[in-house]
């Protein structure tokens, strides 16, 4: 309950943000124009704060979140002296009319630039694309995907990190094919370009990962048995785990790997699961029996409240995406035009029918 409310409330946060910029935008354009704004509101209905300015605008924030509006002066609306016909929207030149309403979402992109920009120069902790391990016979492996390699380019779009990777292999759903360029730790400097054949890719962004249901994953630093965290209150604390506790055993099963211990534990929602762990030297046996949580999907998965001890990544595979303030602006720009590129191909795809 406390994630929905959390969501919810930086959704309204979020929403209200671009609604105050866009709206901003129509009325800034207004005011330069010449244009009377009667009143400027982030939110409809029932106005829950409201001031009126100097320059005789009301600003209001009303009670439902969920856009916002800018009140002009208009003779079409309201009964408009003489006098005041100047200062009416509908009386200006059709040039200053298109300037007002086309302001808006001029004002959403610019602002899209503008925080780019600041995370660019600030900058982002970021990971090098490599690959880390690659389903055999999935169609990554078919196009000759390997282990290690790094991800320079899909489509001849450079990938710096695995966000711009994901961003252009999404923009690929319902394509017949795809092309990587890789370059390969045991190859330096040969650069190689992959064809992934999509005609058989299933994909659903709601539930799966592009990467995953192509057939790879992002390489991550060995994964430990040996926990690092246990939640005071969950079911790994209540089994009686500790930190610095090793899994060993599961069900009388030798752990390999942690992916087996998820696999365990996911799989045995309210279900006592016996484990084997090595605590300082000595061999302890627990009863984990895994709480219950609910995907989207309606279906239940088991979870314990523990984290693995990762092991240290190479020092060349992170680093900061981070720019000085001119090269940030043309980065920024690059990062908004590729968003709106992804949007606009999705919509079309829907449109003529190339995804559902």
């Amino acid at each position: 309950m406390t994630d929905i409310l959390w969501n919810l409330a930086s959704f309204i946060v979020a929403l209200g943000i671009l609604v105050a910029v866009h709206e901003f935008g129509h009325f800034w354009v207004a005011r330069r124009c010449g244009v009377y704004v009667e009143k400027f509101s982030i939110g409809f209905g029932k106005s829950i704060w409201s001031k009126v300015g100097k320059d005789g605008t009301e600003y209001s924030i009303s009670m439902i979140p969920l856009g916002g509006y800018v009140k002009m002066l208009d003779s079409r609306v309201d009964e408009v002296s003489e006098v005041d016909h100047k200062y009416a929207f509908d009386k200006k030149p059709l040039w200053k009319r298109t300037a007002i309403v086309g302001a808006g979402p001029a004002f959403n992109f610019f602002f899209a630039v503008f925080a780019y920009w600041l995370v660019f120069l600030i900058g982002v902790p970021a990971v090098k694309p490599v690959v880390g391990e690659v389903t055999p016979s999935s169609i990554a492996a078919q196009a000759g995907l390997e282990p290690g390699m790094q991800i320079l380019s899909v489509d001849g779009k450079q990938t710096l990190d695995w966000e711009s990777v994901n961003l252009g292999l999404v923009s690929h759903i319902g394509d017949s094919q795809m092309t990587i360029t890789v370059s390969s730790e045991s190859q330096i400097g040969m650069d190689k370009k992959l064809t992934l054949d999509l005609q058989t890719w299933n994909f659903n962004p709601e539930t799966e990962s592009a990467m995953g249901t192509l057939g790879f994953v992002p390489f991550s630093p060995e994964i430990k048995m040996t926990l690092v965290n246990v939640s005071a209150d969950g079911a790994g604390a209540q089994a009686g785990l500790l930190v610095g506790d090793t899994i060993t055993q599961i069900d009388g099963v030798a752990v390999e790997s942690w992916k087996q211990v998820v696999e365990a534990i996911q799989g045995s929602a309210n279900t006592p699961l016996p484990m084997t762990v090595n605590r300082a030297g000595e061999s302890v046996s627990v009863t984990l029996v895994p709480g219950s949580r609910e995907l989207a999907d309606g279906s239940n998965i088991g979870f314990a409240g523990i984290a693995p001890e990762l092991g240290e990544w190479p020092a060349d595979y992170r680093f900061d995406l981070q720019y000085g303030p001119v090269e940030a602006v043309g980065k920024a720009i690059v990062k908004t035009g590729q968003i709106i590129e992804l949007t606009m191909t999705m919509l079309k795809k829907l449109i003529v029918g190339d995804v559902g």
